[in-house]
């Protein structure tokens, strides 16, 4: 269902394609797969080189798993899903789900892999407070919002050589080659891509999240999987042109 109150915002244009190699850097595994997996298919199909870079496992995420067996789990669920949307490359920075912290140890390990894959675009999820804007609108996480804004930062990091000199020394030489940071289901987008082509991909790489959507909800996998992906797809339609979109909020550089 398209969202008839979004036609009287302004229209969202497409996402910019030039460039070739994106990271998306996010806190948890699940978090790209409910945020921007059918972009990812699409770019991945266009010849784009994209590289995932979870700061945690996700190992604090089911409360019937202990960490030491949800978290190697849920590696293995974010390695099947990324496969699915074309993504060969997935790191993890082994911070402990659940008590990120935003300061200088984050943005030195993201500026460290931005230095190390050189993109032109970073992609990370909503870094706000909450989900959306006014009364009630649901709060975001702790650790979404301090990836989120580590990775804003580690972006312009990366670039300067006096800001983390030690990575310089560790043969990591500064990349200010990033022109675009793209923040994904952010409540102020700017931007889109059609989600059309990627969204039966999309669909299978949130099912590979099996036993955390398990966990997560009584509804069966595949009608929760397609109902979220419907609706989240559907929302800012009106303003794509009627055309099913995953949305973002652009910082350029």
């Amino acid at each position: 269902m398209i969202d008839t109150e979004a036609t009287d915002l302004p229209e969202l244009p497409e996402l910019p394609g030039d460039w070739q190699r994106a990271l998306a850097v996010v806190a948890h595994p699940d978090d790209l797969e409910y945020g921007c997996a059918a972009a990812v298919a699409s770019w991945t199909d266009a010849g784009k080189e994209v590289v995932y870079l979870l700061v945690s496992r996700g190992e604090a995420g089911i409360d019937t798993l202990a960490p030491e067996v949800c978290g190697p789990l849920r590696e293995r669920e974010q390695r099947a899903s990324a496969a699915v949307v074309g993504v060969d490359t997935v790191e993890f920075l082994d911070h402990r789900d659940g008590v990120i912290e935003y300061g200088t140890a984050l943005r030195r390990d993201i500026a460290a892999a931005i230095r190390r894959h050189r993109p032109d675009l970073v992609v990370t999820l909503n870094h706000r407070d909450t989900w959306g804007d006014g009364p009630g609108a649901p709060r975001n996480t702790p650790d979404h919002v301090a990836v989120g804004r580590a990775t804003l930062d580690a972006a312009s990091d990366a670039g300067n050589r006096w800001i983390f000199p030690e990575l310089t020394e560790r043969g990591l030489e500064p990349w200010d080659g990033v022109r675009h940071v793209a923040v994904a289901a952010s409540s102020t987008p700017t931007h889109a891509v059609d989600a059309g082509p990627g969204l039966e991909r999309a669909v299978e790489s949130l099912l590979c999240h099996r036993a955390y959507i398990e966990a997560l909800t009584e509804q069966e996998p595949e009608e929760y999987v397609r109902e979220f992906m419907t609706a989240a797809t559907s929302r800012d339609a009106a303003r794509f042109g009627g055309r099913p979109a995953v949305t973002f909020e652009l910082f350029p550089r």
